[in-house]
């Protein structure tokens, strides 16, 4: 990034002498200020002129606050933080949360900025608005991570006790390679619900992905095991703190778990499918917590959206999915394909990105559903390096960001897809509600990698000629190595008229 501004032993130097706001930082105060931890970013709802800058502590400080500025003219504004606070229910510690709201950024521009609080060493970080309107841009997505670290201690030494693996580090060090605008995290973020210290396993994830997630947004949905038993009202007041999302009109106690984002002319919508999927997966059964009030906001959210001839892509990110072909795993969930496949369809989404299988495959575009109990997605194209998505939806399953238990290897041949239909009453002995499963044939599957066990995929957003197509050119990589080395697995092309939503034809 050009013009970066030195760093002293008591934190930023004063900007450039053309800058127009120098700005003297004070020595750290007292001794013994908690650090700035955690350190990472998230997008307001126009990602052209809204950031947030977050970070967490186990202890109160004194005016936490963001300094930052443009790459040229160095650090001349400040905006305080406000903090959030939860008391984890298993350990009983309190964290607590800054996140300082930055408004008014210019588009398409390389910020600098430090956050601080008195006694701590600035912790420095960059950060990239998004093109206000058509603008090329690449951003990137997995889902599934857990930690590389070991946290529990046992008779023969410390082991990952929330399906982590090296991995997990590989894959963070793989989206830098890629260097995209933001990063979305497809759910089951570090499965702190199955950890001996939850408040530890959040720590450990933030700080092997702060290396990135300082200098690129990561946006989240929340999966599965983001819930977790006696944080918040429903269990993912974790989750709720550690992020400051776009508001989206949800009560208080649902607030984070559904947004929505729009940079260049892609409106990115993140769901929490826990609500009306059927699986029994995480510390408490939430099926139906909003009363439709996440299916509500779904709909309106995607009928503005196909209504506004600014916006090409619609790309919906969630943790459960639609589609998969691995067996004696989670499979595909009825009630996701009940409740919000025929409003994908309605509204031409044209990209669904998902976790919860832990491995990668993708779907012809898919349009309408069988009429068979399990709803099976009708494929209505069949080629797989150019994909016209004013056709129907392609979705991807991209759950190998680093968890322990990958299922690549499970993969039905030929391909087939367990559908969970439902749930069993509460077995005593596990607290849970078995699935009931369907066997179907998976008419729809396009690709499925079943060597590599980790990756993710980068998306490059062309918006093309006006008269003409936009793309997004993906590219799956696996990653292998502690250095994040690339192997592409996969390619393939997402390509539809620019500027024809709003117009009530293409999109269906």
């Amino acid at each position: 990034m050009a013009g970066a501004t030195g760093i002293g032993l008591a934190g930023v130097t004063a900007a450039p002498a053309a800058a127009t706001s120098p700005l003297l930082w004070e020595r750290p105060g007292r001794l013994g200020a908690p650090r700035v931890s955690g350190l990472h970013l998230q997008f307001g709802s126009d990602a052209s002129r809204e950031a947030v800058v977050s970070w967490h502590t186990t202890a109160s400080v004194s005016n936490p606050r963001v300094k930052y500025g443009t790459s040229q003219g160095g650090f001349g504004r400040t905006e305080q933080a406000q903090t959030t606070t939860y008391r984890d229910a298993k350990s009983g510690t309190e964290v607590q949360v800054h996140h300082a709201r930055l408004t008014g950024l210019h588009p398409d521009t390389d910020y600098v900025y430090a956050a601080l609080h008195d006694g701590a060493t600035p912790e420095l970080g960059t950060l990239r608005t998004a093109p206000r309107g058509r603008g090329a841009f690449t951003f990137t997505s997995f889902g599934d991570q857990g930690t590389p670290t070991l946290g529990k201690l046992t008779a023969t030494g410390y082991a990952n006790d929330n399906l982590g693996s090296p991995a997990a580090g590989d894959t963070t060090a793989g989206v830098e390679h890629i260097a995209p605008l933001f990063h979305l995290v497809n759910g089951d973020l570090c499965y702190a619900n199955l950890s001996t210290d939850r408040v530890r396993t959040w720590s450990d994830w933030f700080e092997n992905n702060s290396r990135s997630a300082r200098h690129r947004p990561w946006m989240p949905a929340a999966g599965n095991h983001e819930n977790e038993l006696g944080n918040g009202p429903i269990g993912y007041g974790a989750y709720q703190a550690y992020f400051s999302l776009p508001a989206a009109g949800a009560d208080q106690e649902l607030s984070g778990l559904w947004y929505s984002f729009t940079a260049g002319a892609v409106r990115v919508i993140s769901l929490n499918n826990d609500d009306i999927a059927y699986q029994d997966a995480g510390n408490s059964y939430v099926h139906g917590y909003s009363g439709g009030a996440q299916q509500r906001w779904l709909e309106h959210e995607l009928a503005a959206a196909d209504a506004d001839p600014e916006i090409d892509w619609i790309v919906v990110c969630m943790h459960q999915v639609v589609i998969s072909t691995a067996d004696k795993f989670n499979g595909a969930d009825l009630g996701i394909r009940e409740t919000w496949v025929p409003l994908f369809d309605r509204y031409g989404v044209d990209l669904v990105v998902c976790g919860h299988e832990h491995h990668y495959e993708r779907s012809h575009p898919i349009r309408g559903q069988q009429p068979t109990d399990t709803r099976t997605p009708i494929p209505v194209a069949t080629g797989t390096e150019l994909i016209d998505t004013t056709k129907g939806t392609v979705h991807m399953v991209i759950g190998g960001g680093g968890t322990s238990a990958p299922s690549n290897g499970l993969f039905f041949s030929p391909a087939k897809c367990r559908v969970i239909t439902g749930v069993g009453p509460l077995d005593p002995a596990t607290g849970k509600r078995p699935p009931l499963y369907v066997v179907e044939d998976a008419p729809w599957s396009a690709y499925r990698d079943g060597e590599h066990s980790y990756g993710f995929a980068a998306f490059e957003v062309d918006p093309g000629e006006r008269g003409g197509n936009t793309t997004i050119a993906v590219t799956y990589y696996a990653v292998t190595g502690p250095y994040g080395d690339l192997l592409p697995v996969d390619r393939f092309t997402l390509t539809r008229p620019r500027g024809a939503r709003g117009a009530g034809s293409l999109s269906r």
